[in-house]
């Protein structure tokens, strides 16, 4: 029987218009808020077999909140930005147009001098396909929004830029059912 993986998207840090590349922050009042009103729809989650979260502070906070008493995960890390992390879209665009193009247009750039967006869905695949499929396992893991974008990719094949046209809300769920790079995808509608 095939592993159930559901990916819960953190809830927010931050105004998403404020977000910068690899951000660590908590999750803010908003976030908090979010998190309480979505808990009846997202509290059974708890009921999976394994709970995972990405290392991100954010990421940890919306598993706590839920009382999922997650094991973090580096393979759920957001992408390694390199010299960007820390700063946003526009900060980087002003300072380097030229290799925030490069690296919006080929998935094997990485001129942040970090993870190429190539590398990093190959990685979040990596450990999607490592989860255990033994009697139908349910797994349910909360991630920064990009490592689900990521998975959906992988779980997919799609080529990588179909990345860049995937929103995913925070607090939104996606259910990939299968096991090693055999997946068939789900999507839940946001709380």
């Amino acid at each position: 029987m095939p592993v159930r993986v559901t990916l819960l998207a953190a809830a927010r840090s931050t105004s998403l218009l404020a977000e910068r590349f690899d951000d660590d922050r908590p999750l803010d009042h908003t976030g908090w808020h979010e998190v309480e009103r979505a808990s009846p729809a997202l509290v059974p989650l708890a009921a999976a077999e394994l709970r995972y979260c990405a290392p991100t502070a954010r990421s940890r906070g919306t598993a706590e909140a839920l009382g999922l008493a997650p094991l973090s995960q580096l393979g759920l890390r957001d992408c390694d930005m390199g010299r960007w992390r820390g700063r946003t879209l526009a900060e980087v665009t002003a300072v380097e147009p030229g290799a925030v193009d490069a690296w919006l247009r080929d998935p094997r750039s990485a001129p942040h001098g970090g993870e190429s967006l190539l590398a990093f869905i190959s990685r979040v695949g990596g450990w999607l396909d490592t989860r255990p499929n033994d009697d139908g396992a349910t797994v349910v893991a909360v991630a920064e929004p990009a490592v689900v974008r990521a998975a959906l990719v992988y779980a997919l094949k799609a080529p990588p830029s179909t990345y860049w046209n995937i929103d995913v809300r925070p607090l939104s769920t996606a259910v990939l059912t299968g096991s090693a790079s055999r997946w068939s995808v789900r999507l839940d509608a946001a709380v």
